[in-house]
């Protein structure tokens, strides 16, 4: 589980948590694009307010293109009424005709190719009007831009599609009523105040800016000019801007985190090498039996490991220490142990008051007890030693284990025995010899917990991925602080008395010699509370070696 976790939440994990930030690039980005959108409809504002101002100042007291007068009595054809009407409205038709063609001439020369104009009086009749809306822009006609970046961003381009609006050609330029009538800058200029206001397309597919300007005849307004321009071109702008946006933060993005997690996965491996390296040191006795090499490179890592490499070094020193202190200790200890037993003997053979002989006797036995340890401690050290020198055999566990319980029958005549064996072989590799001693020390440690009439209950079973055996006995049940510790050296259940001394070896023995073939021993309460059992398991891939 924890292992689990540490992926999920591993170094690579971080890292790529941590190119996140990268993400703020666009954001930047995108704000600065549609900041430069704004400063670019603004300075299109600005631009149409002065090309309408142009155009009306080309305008400006010039009446008699905005409004004819009738004519003047007396004036020639009054005398013949009918004449004179006749002559008159074809004067003003000839006259409204010219003045509309002027102020479209007027209007086109000072036009900009992109832009609409027209012209009303203050009647809010249609005077004049040139150019188009759909024409296309200088910006829109420009050529894109050329190299990687531009033909990466063409290639990304489905991708950013889906994020920006394209500006529409198709849309319906037609001016409506509501625009001449019903506009808020044509009504604010023609009460001698520029204006400029946006509103959609009829149809709703692209935007257009009005900027309004008033025509002045002396001091009075006499009618106002109209220019007007679609956002299309600064759409098309904005959104090349955003497409490169995109293409750029897409690459940097992938060179960053690509960077970091190959940085990430290189930091990972080295420190999972480390790992394995510092677990594999130390066995499950806590020998150190394999240093760590320590790496060479000059970075906190390399410093680890080569601080790893010499605590390891000295740790293994400690060890062989404690490794060769029994054995020392053993040695040391035999020689006045043998001096004490000489001594006892020869008091033996003087005549002694009853009361001597009596000190004699408990000093005999405490002798005798110290000589149990130091042999118990010297059989632990011997097995340690020869678990390392033992050569390996196959052998078939289940003649091992069949053979020892019916030796059992007569070391132990106090204690029934029942045996349960699985019917097909159980071959293991290791040594039959040092397999008995463990199923020994097991027997034994279940006979001396046994309490009533029930037996010691034996049995071996092939599952499906493991050779399991195991040993139950009734009698009291395991400490619960204990079950943890029960196979370590010097640890014990038993209550000290009189009797032969117990150190705590025999379980840590049995675990040893289970491991040394490729298994292991734990020791649990049976469900119901009435004793414990034992049991070995190993591996099917060991047994079918």
């Amino acid at each position: 589980m924890r292992r689990r976790l540490t992926r999920l939440f591993g170094l690579r994990a971080k890292v790529l948590l941590v190119a996140l930030v990268l993400l703020a690039i666009p954001w930047v980005g995108y704000d600065y694009v549609k900041e430069m959108e704004r400063l670019l409809r603004a300075g299109q504002e600005q631009n149409l307010v002065a090309t309408a101002r142009a155009i009306a100042t080309a305008l400006h007291d010039r009446p008699q293109l905005l409004q004819l007068r009738a004519p003047r009595p007396g004036a020639e054809g009054a005398d013949n009424p009918a004449s004179s009407d006749e002559g008159g409205a074809q004067r003003v038709v000839t006259g409204t005709r010219a003045a509309s063609e002027e102020i479209g001439q007027i209007i086109k020369g000072l036009g900009r190719a992109e832009s609409r104009i027209w012209a009303v009086d203050r009647k809010l009749n249609l005077l004049a009007i040139a150019g188009s809306l759909k024409q296309e822009s200088a910006a829109a006609r420009a050529a894109e831009p050329e190299g990687a970046l531009a033909a990466l961003t063409r290639l990304l381009r489905p991708i950013s599609a889906h994020l920006l609006k394209r500006p529409s050609a198709d849309f319906d330029d037609a001016l409506p009523e509501s625009a001449i009538a019903g506009g808020r800058e044509v009504a604010s200029a023609l009460g001698g105040v520029p204006a400029w206001r946006w509103r959609n397309t009829p149809d709703g597919r692209a935007v257009v800016l009005s900027a309004a300007h008033p025509i002045w005849s002396g001091e009075e307004v006499v009618g106002a000019v109209v220019v007007e321009e679609t956002t299309n071109a600064i759409l098309t702008l904005s959104n090349r801007a955003l497409e490169q946006l995109v293409t750029v933060t897409l690459v940097a993005f992938a060179i960053g985190a690509l960077t970091l997690l190959a940085f990430a996965s290189r930091l990972s491996v080295r420190l999972r090498r480390l790992r394995n390296e510092a677990e594999a040191a130390i066995d499950s006795q806590g020998r150190v039996h394999q240093l760590i090499a320590g790496s060479r490179a000059q970075d906190e890592i390399g410093d680890l490991s080569r601080s790893f490499s010499t605590v390891l070094a000295r740790l293994a020193q400690y060890n062989a220490y404690l490794e060769k202190m029994a054995g020392r200790l053993s040695h040391e200890l035999r020689t006045p142990i043998a001096v004490v037993r000489s001594s006892l003997d020869n008091l033996k053979l003087q005549e002694l008051p009853e009361d001597a002989r009596v000190y004699m006797e408990r000093a005999n036995d405490g002798l005798k007890r110290l000589d149990t340890i130091l042999t118990r401690m010297t059989e632990a050290t011997r097995l340690e030693q020869t678990l390392r020198q033992s050569e390996r055999e196959r052998f078939d566990a289940r003649l091992v284990l069949e053979g020892c319980v019916n030796g059992y029958a007569s070391a132990y005549p106090q204690r029934r025995f029942e045996l349960r064996l699985a019917p097909e072989p159980a071959p293991l590799e290791g040594s039959p010899e040092l397999f008995a001693q463990m199923l020994d020390k097991l027997a034994a440690n279940a006979v001396d917990f046994s309490r009533g009439e029930e037996p010691v209950r034996v049995a071996l079973e092939q599952q499906k991925e493991q050779l399991q055996i195991s040993m139950s006995n009734a009698g009291p049940p395991l400490p619960v602080d204990m079950q943890g510790r029960l196979f370590q050296s010097m640890v014990s259940v038993r209550a000290q008395t009189g009797g032969a001394p117990h150190l705590g070896l025999g379980l840590y023995i049995a675990r040893l010699i289970a491991e040394f073939h490729g298994g292991r021993i734990s020791a649990a309460n049976r469900d119901d509370g009435s004793g414990v059992i034992f049991t070995l398991r190993f591996p099917l891939r060991t047994v079918q070696g």
